[in-house]
């Protein structure tokens, strides 16, 4: 009966373009760099997806099962934002995360991961993105805290929202406190250099024991689904209407 729900749009949250706050659509603004110029912070969590599994078992699922979930989203292409084309072609998509789908982990691993990016990893891109040309500021944070850890299912890293715990000060040890030092301020006095995020697209991976500078963020996913699915889902649109004609 949920999944049901998923397709009632008055149930998603909608951008309002109010025309005082948001000028204009967010991929609008984006696009053309209407932003403030102000020092900018993001960043993602590295198993975004994981609270997701609560549908999927733990010993994996099935392909046809993460083709079903993935078409539910989003079922009127003419009603989704651009941030979510990935939905517009589930067997794209799906191909591209779990390939051929015989592997009933992968095909776990591989939904997560596939929500995780879209709702949440390309978005932070997008935005890094589009901000460059202030100070930006971009990590990868990967450790889930004590606690939730042993809550959860073993596979599942460090799940959506896991940093807000050691920003907020909710620490349990002496790397906690430094993790959530570093969370607070890039700059701060003796921490770990911070890079900015610019052309060269360094961000931070900030891990318990060490935290590094790394470079393109899921650079292959970001490409996949910035471009390769929008053009795939033009080339269909154009086909549709030679077709007609």
């Amino acid at each position: 009966i949920t999944f049901y729900f998923l397709k009632d749009p008055t149930l998603r949250f909608q951008v309002n373009v109010d025309g005082h706050f948001l000028t204009k659509p967010v991929d609008e603004l984006f696009r053309k760099h209407e932003l403030h110029a102000v020092p900018f912070m993001t960043g993602v969590n590295n198993d975004e997806g994981g609270w997701m599994l609560a549908s999927v078992s733990v010993t994996g699922t099935y392909r046809e099962f993460v083709l079903n979930m993935v078409s539910f989203f989003y079922p009127d292409v003419r009603q989704t934002p651009l941030d979510v084309t990935i939905l517009l072609s589930p067997t794209c998509s799906t191909d591209e995360y779990i390939g051929n789908g015989d592997d009933r982990v992968k095909n776990r691993d591989g939904y997560t991961e596939m929500l995780g990016d879209l709702f949440f990893t390309i978005p932070a891109i997008k935005a890094a993105n589009a901000h460059r040309g202030a100070p930006v500021y971009l990590y990868e944070y990967q450790h889930p805290p004590k606690f939730l850890q042993q809550k959860r299912l073993s596979f599942v890293g460090s799940d959506h929202g896991d940093e807000i715990f050691i920003v907020l000060g909710f620490f349990e040890q002496d790397h906690d406190e430094l993790l959530g030092e570093l969370c607070s301020s890039p700059d701060g006095h003796n921490l770990v250099h911070w890079p900015k995020y610019g052309a060269e697209e360094k961000y931070l991976a900030i891990g318990l024991k060490k935290q590094v500078t790394a470079q393109h963020l899921k650079k292959e996913r970001f490409v996949f689904l910035t471009q390769t699915v929008p053009e795939k889902i033009k080339q269909h649109e154009e086909n549709a209407e030679r077709n007609e004609l």
